[in-house]
């Protein structure tokens, strides 16, 4: 029944997470079709794991209704064949005990008489040796039992977690406690299970070939666009095709949205703008954005969202130690976050 309800709880938890709309905080909402097929899956298992416990029981209940018949038929009541056994049982304790007395009696008087007459005696008594495991704490069954018992507390962690705790939204306070970088093409190669953070890079996912396709592709779409809008649905890519082909890009009037972050060694009217992206699931998303140059004056607070338009340029920012894409805003506005804050790739 533990086994059902684990299955029957993740079904739950996923299902919750579809209802409610949090899934997305997890994957991107492309591969939704995923978690949608693993609910179905869990689903069936959970009612094959049901059935066999019921057939279990029910095999149980019909094996102590035959016993029972049993002993009636025998002219039994309920407990006298175990009264009966009991007292077979004690009848045959005191015949054992009755002869080994007369045993021990007859070995007795054999070795004496022996001592007397000086006759040689040989001792031919079989010594049957054994010992009880659990008397000296070797109990197998109980440490089977503790291990299933933390496979279960395990496997219930998660499902526990999902259900009852809130999800949390990522905010600066993420990037504060991870900072971000700007690695080269070598560094994300080696290590592509990072956290992306500032450009976004699919070119992990396929071979330099194949990567080159999917950027011309890419490339494409953006090439001729003078005024490049970046919404949620091409936020990523567009970002993506900026930083690879950044002095295709110079001087083009560009615009998005996203939460300010000050971060270390930025000038005074100078923030990062960022959004929150999934290219596939948690495990590879990051946040994505560029550094923005604001009018003097201008006063932002962590984690404030802003629509930004402006001017692409570049400039070498020291802590990086690379030349990044800078967009040097010519109008901007505060706006409320979104509902759903996050962006996701599309391919």
């Amino acid at each position: 029944m533990i086994r059902f309800a684990i299955l029957f709880g993740f079904a739950f938890m996923f299902l919750l997470l579809h209802r409610t709309g949090d899934i997305d905080k997890y994957i991107n909402t492309k591969y939704a079709y995923l978690s949608i097929s693993a609910i179905v899956l869990l689903g069936f298992l959970g009612l094959y794991q049901f059935i066999q416990v019921y057939r279990e029981e029910k095999r149980t209940e019909k094996a102590k209704l035959a016993r029972e018949a049993t002993a009636s038929e025998a002219g039994e009541i309920p407990g006298e064949s175990s009264a009966k056994s009991s007292d077979a049982s004690d009848n045959h304790d005191r015949h054992h005990r009755d002869h080994e007395h007369v045993h021990s009696h007859s070995r007795d008087h054999s070795h004496e008489h022996d001592q007397r007459h000086g006759h040689p005696h040989v001792h031919s008594q079989d010594h049957s040796h054994g010992h009880d495991h659990d008397a000296f704490g070797h109990s197998h069954g109980t440490s089977s039992k503790l291990g299933r018992l933390f496979t279960y507390a395990v496997l219930a962690f998660p499902i526990l977690t999902g259900i009852f705790l809130p999800v949390a939204t990522l905010d600066s306070s993420f990037v504060a406690a991870k900072g971000f970088s700007f690695p080269s093409m070598e560094e994300r190669q080696k290590d592509p299970g990072n956290h992306q953070f500032l450009r976004p890079d699919t070119s992990v996912f396929y071979g330099a070939e194949g990567y080159d396709k999917v950027k011309n592709k890419e490339l494409a779409e953006f090439a001729d666009v003078k005024d490049i809008a970046l919404t949620d649905a091409n936020y990523l890519k567009g970002m993506e095709v900026v930083y690879n082909y950044a002095a295709s890009f110079m001087d083009r009037n560009l615009s998005f949205d996203g939460f300010a972050y000050k971060g270390q060694q930025v000038s005074g009217e100078q923030y990062f703008v960022f959004r929150f992206g999934f290219i596939h699931c948690v495990a590879d998303s990051g946040v994505f954005g560029m550094l923005v140059e604001f009018p003097k004056g201008t006063v932002l607070s962590n984690d404030d969202w802003v629509h930004v338009s402006g001017k692409l340029s570049s400039e070498l920012y020291q802590p990086f130690k690379q030349t990044i894409p800078v967009l040097k805003v010519t109008s901007w506005n505060r706006i409320e976050p979104p509902k759903d804050p996050y962006v996701y790739r599309t391919f």
